[in-house]
């Protein structure tokens, strides 16, 4: 990995931050509309006052091939915050020389500094990284059942809130 490295994203990436999730989403099968991200909410949601994400980028010979797309969660269990990963991809040209190990490699560095508990991430029954995550000490939890709810489904039982108070 002698051309290689491992950073923080800045603002100029956003639309590199963009063009990877798309890859991700071709990646998983899925249209690219499906993927609703934009410049704009990147440069929001990842470097605006209110951030809701942190993102490590991977480079080759100066070219942006990867990321880490990340944000803390926590555990009530350890009284201690963690890191969810929502997305990891390297391009496919330069997989198998060691970016994604870089760049979880730097994501346990981030959540060993931050004093974090837990690393988590999904990964789609199908994909062929499950292994590489196995190499790398991760377990499937098989207790556990993600589930979801969509933006409608969201608005659909806000409706049926009563207004929360404020202390």
């Amino acid at each position: 990995m002698e051309n290689a490295r491992i950073r923080w994203a800045c603002p100029e990436d956003a639309e590199d931050i963009v063009r990877l999730v798309q890859a991700l989403a071709a990646f998983e099968n899925e249209p690219l509309s499906s993927v609703k991200l934009s410049v704009d909410r990147v440069l929001q949601d990842g470097f605006g006052s209110d951030r809701r994400f942190e993102c490590l980028i991977a480079e080759m010979n100066g070219e942006v091939v990867g990321l880490a797309l990340f944000y803390h969660n926590y555990s009530t269990w350890e009284g201690r915050p963690g890191l969810f990963v929502e997305d990891l991809f390297v391009e496919d040209s330069v997989r198998g020389l060691g970016l994604g190990k870089g760049l979880m490699a730097a994501l346990a560095r981030v959540a060993f500094e931050r004093q974090c508990t837990r690393m988590e991430l999904s990964v789609l029954h199908w994909n062929p990284a499950r292994e590489f995550y196995h190499s790398l000490s991760m377990t499937h939890v098989d207790e556990w059942f993600p589930y979801r709810m969509t933006e409608t489904d969201i608005k659909s039982l806000a409706n049926t809130a009563a207004k929360i108070e404020k202390p």
